[in-house]
């Protein structure tokens, strides 16, 4: 009775887990599908029909494919406005992006006297150890910052050459900022004198790589001038600068527009430089200029702080008195000036003693007129043959009596301001200094301006016509490189470069066209050229290989021997690799079997690849230098003894074995 009564409750307490248990799970399941539908009509109306839900207990997962990274993230945001954000698994996929565009790769270089700085994104296939290590060898002991990042994407079009060449251009210069993409090349940099920033421009032009969009924007220090000298003419002629000096931009375009306001009709050439004496400079100058377009003509030269204005002959006295004494009043306190104006002509006087002196176009100089004496002569002589050279100078002057008193320093002043010029004429008289002449320097006609006023003083009257005309270009200026690869490739359309059977020995039936190709090379000047040997496929390919540089080398002796400079060129056997015809045909063996000559472009020394052999490099070049040593006789031997297989009859090879 009492077993059967606990059996009775037990059961009771089972039946009851029982039953909460499947209610519980119902409770569990209306849960999960309450959570379910709402989320799903939460979806459809944020029109997000991609993204599917799965209610596991409490837990919500969410899954689907979102077609971008927003619209998953949109569907995040609107899951967590229907069910607390802690309960939601998030398994959501988005599509994978195709054909993502590469980034900008692009380097900004630095060098200065700190060393070389180098910052930017390059493309993961780049040689970044090798692209620093040639930094290195640039910088010497100043060292390499690098700050480089890379990027797993493909080298774009253009990327290689561009970098190459801003290594190249950084090498040339010591304080330079260099911008480096596949666009092209830009170069910022400072030279020592406008001289130096000609020639790095020139040299910067001719090694870029076709097709490379380059921008130079190198620039000189501004120069020095004293004493600071400007002088302005009217005379019949019209009005110009013999003179003319600014401290910058603005200043210089206010003094030409002072000068076009008083007649000057052509564009001036007035030197932006360093050494303005004090800043009223610039408005001193314009009112010296106004003032002689005033008095109609005449001359104004300011030399410093002191200004010399001379009127032309026959000014009107009262005119000349009125515009003197308004610029005096108007020009800054520490502005001296000197008007002068010149008496009138007097009919009947004795003609005035002159002093000439003429260089001719060839640089020969004839010296003629009168001097105070003998001490004098000699002393214009010496100075003459120090100007000009010993051989080109004839003196033809006499000694006289009744000279100015500053009749030395002028006929001196005269002579080297005469130098220089190209050719010109020279006359020195008691009241004026004549300089007439063609120079090939820009800034020739302001330098003889300064010499005469400061030899001569602010005050001197001086007449300078000279001419500028840039020299001419020589006739037998250097080819463009690819023009040469194309002359020497149309050197060998008529007789190509040829080789005894399995040997590097030259045919006679090549000379001539090695002598074209020697003069070809002597025109090019300083290239970098790789000279190429080419075989058939017959024979062992090793052999072949060994002979195409044996052949190569041979050229490169030849060039040698006919006094043409190859220190920029090398010699490099190519063997069967490269060949331009069906090596199944006799016709196409032939083709094969060639010399070639190919442009080297600047590029950066690359890093030994994965498996190559320790010391293959060493072998190569251990291996020219032999050939080199050795000269063409021995390279033939060599060929004879290794590449006689290479396309010989059956009786070469053998007689070779």
């Amino acid at each position: 009775m009492r077993i059967s009564y606990i059996l009775a409750v037990l059961s009771a307490f089972v039946l009851a887990a029982i039953l909460s248990l499947i209610a519980a799970r119902f409770s569990v399941m209306a849960v999960e599908d309450a959570t379910e539908i709402g989320l799903r009509h939460a979806f459809d109306e944020s029109g997000l029909e991609w993204a599917e839900v799965e209610a596991d207990g409490l837990r919500v997962i969410l899954a689907g494919t979102a077609p971008t990274e927003a619209e998953r993230l949109r569907a995040l945001s609107v899951a967590g406005g229907v069910v607390d954000a802690t309960r939601i698994v998030n398994e959501m996929d988005v599509v994978p992006t195709a054909d993502l565009l590469p980034p900008r790769f692009s380097v900004e270089i630095l060098r200065n006297d700190a060393g070389i700085s180098i910052i930017g994104l390059i493309p993961a296939r780049t040689d970044r150890a090798a692209l620093v290590e040639h930094l290195h060898d640039v910088a010497g002991p100043d060292g390499v910052t690098d700050l480089l990042q890379t990027a797993d994407y493909d080298p774009p079009e253009g990327w290689e050459d561009a970098l190459a060449y801003a290594v190249v251009a950084l090498s040339k210069l010591p304080r330079s900022k260099i911008s480096a993409s596949a666009a092209g090349v830009t170069v910022n940099a400072m030279t020592d004198s406008a001289e130096e920033r000609d020639a790095l421009v020139r040299e910067l032009n001719r090694a870029a790589p076709p097709g490379l969009r380059l921008a130079l924007n190198i620039s000189a220090p501004r120069p020095i001038i004293t004493p600071f000298t400007l002088r302005f003419v009217i005379d019949e002629d019209g009005a110009r600068f013999d003179a003319c000096a600014a401290d910058a931009e603005a200043s210089r375009e206010r003094i030409i527009a002072a000068a076009e306001k008083a007649g000057l009709k052509d564009r001036a050439n007035c030197t932006v430089a360093m050494g303005m004496p004090a800043p009223s400079w610039v408005p001193a100058a314009e009112k010296a200029i106004a003032a002689l377009a005033e008095l109609g003509g005449g001359t104004v030269t300011l030399v410093d702080t002191d200004i010399s204005l001379v009127a032309k002959q026959g000014t009107d006295p009262q005119l000349f008195d009125k515009v003197v004494g308004e610029l005096e009043s108007h020009l800054p306190e520490i502005f001296a000036l000197k008007a002068t104006l010149p008496a009138p002509e007097q009919s009947g006087d004795a003609p005035a003693p002159e002093f000439t002196a003429t260089l001719s176009p060839e640089g020969l100089v004839q010296i003629r007129g009168r001097l105070n004496d003998d001490r004098l002569r000699k002393l214009v002589d010496g100075l003459a043959r120090a100007r000009f050279g010993s051989g080109h100078v004839h003196m033809a002057a006499r000694v006289t009596q009744d000279l100015p008193a500053d009749w030395p320093v002028r006929v001196l002043a005269g002579v080297e301001a005469l130098s220089l010029l190209r050719n010109g004429y020279l006359s020195v008289q008691p009241d004026r200094l004549t300089l007439h002449g063609v120079t090939e320097h820009e800034e020739a006609t302001d330098a003889v301006a300064r010499l005469l006023a400061d030899k001569l003083g602010e005050n001197a009257v001086f007449d300078l016509r000279i001419t500028f005309q840039p020299p001419p270009e020589p006739e037998d200026t250097t080819p463009d490189p690819e023009a040469c690869i194309a002359e020497l490739q149309e050197a060998q359309n008529d007789q190509k470069i040829t080789f005894e059977p399995g040997s590097a020995t030259m045919t006679a039936e090549s000379v001539p066209t090695m002598n074209k190709i020697a003069d070809i090379l002597d025109k090019c000047g300083e290239i970098r050229l790789e000279i190429q040997g080419h075989t058939d496929s017959q024979g062992r390919e090793e052999m072949n290989q060994q002979l195409s540089q044996a052949r190569a080398q041979s050229v490169l002796n030849e060039l040698r021997a006919r006094r043409v400079l190859t220190s920029t060129y090398v010699a490099k056997g190519y063997g069967e690799s490269r060949p331009i015809a069906d090596n199944k045909t006799e016709e196409g063996r032939e083709a094969n079997r060639r010399i070639e000559f190919h442009l080297l472009r600047p590029e950066l020394p690359e890093a030994p690849a994965d498996g190559d052999a320790p010391g293959a490099d060493e072998g190569a070049d251990a291996t020219e230098a032999t050939h080199a040593d050795t000269g063409a006789d021995t390279g033939a031997d060599t060929g004879a003894d290794t590449g006689a297989a290479q396309k010989a009859p059956a009786s070469d090879t053998q007689e070779t074995e």
